[in-house]
C-alpha cells in the first residue's frame, strides 16, 4: 500500500469531485486547506474503509498480472494518482477495487465515476498508451469487518468497465490547471478567478 498520507500539495484521483464540485462550501475550505498543507490531520476511516483497504491486496491477488500499489505523478498539473492495481501491456487495464456491503447491490457512484476518469486520463498521458479501467467490486460481510484474513471468494467478484469520457476530462483539466495555480500562490479558488484564468 502507498505509505505516505498526506494530501498535501498534490490532488489525487479521489479528489475529482472536488475539483469539478461546489468551491464555496465549508467541506471544501477544509479541503483546499489541506491541499496548501495548512490543516492536515490524516484520515479518517470507518470499519468499512479499513476493511476494504486491507481486503484490497488479497483481492487483487485473484488477478494475474496485477501491478499493486503503482503511482502516477504529472508535477505540471500537481497531479498525484495513486493505483489499486494496473496490467501494463499494449493496453494499460487499471483494477480499480471498490467494497461493498453484500446486502446492497454495487453501483457505480458519480464519486467513482469521476474518479475512474482521472485514473484514465493519468495512465494514457503517462503510458502513451491505450488504456481501459475496470472496478472490480466485492461484497463484504459483518465478518469481513472483524476479520481481515479471510479467503476471498473469486467467483464473488465482479467487474464493471468505466468507459472514457472525453467531456468530463476537459473540464476537470480546466479547472485543475486553476486549481494548481491557486495552490502555487497560496490563494483560495473562487468561481470568479476561474473565469478570468480562462481568458
Amino acid at each position: 500500500m502507498i505509505s505516505s498520507q498526506s494530501r498535501a500539495w498534490y490532488i489525487g484521483a479521489s479528489d475529482s469531485s472536488m475539483v469539478v464540485g461546489n468551491w464555496k462550501t465549508e467541506t471544501f475550505r477544509k479541503w483546499w486547506q489541506t491541499k496548501l498543507g495548512l490543516d492536515y490531520r490524516g484520515r479518517f476511516d470507518t470499519k468499512y474503509t479499513l476493511a476494504g483497504t486491507h481486503y484490497e491486496h488479497a483481492i487483487l491477488d485473484t488477478i494475474p498480472g496485477v501491478i499493486k500499489d503503482k503511482q502516477i505523478i504529472l508535477p505540471e498539473l500537481s497531479l498525484r494518482v495513486n493505483y489499486d492495481g494496473i496490467i501494463e501491456g499494449d493496453t494499460i487495464v487499471i483494477k480499480e477495487v471498490k467494497t461493498h456491503k453484500e446486502d446492497k447491490e454495487f453501483k457505480v457512484s458519480k464519486l467513482y465515476w469521476r474518479q475512474a476518469q482521472v485514473e484514465i486520463f493519468a495512465a494514457e498521458k503517462y503510458y502513451g498508451k491505450p488504456v481501459r479501467l475496470d472496478i472490480v467490486s466485492y461484497p463484504m460481510s459483518e465478518k469481513h469487518y472483524r476479520n481481515y484474513f479471510l479467503k476471498i471468494d473469486k467467483d464473488m467478484i465482479r467487474t464493471t468497465p468505466v468507459e472514457k469520457d472525453p467531456a468530463f476530462i476537459g473540464e476537470y483539466l480546466q479547472k485543475l490547471e486553476y486549481l494548481k495555480h491557486c495552490m502555487d500562490i497560496g490563494a483560495f479558488p473562487t468561481e470568479g478567478g476561474y473565469e478570468t484564468f480562462k481568458q
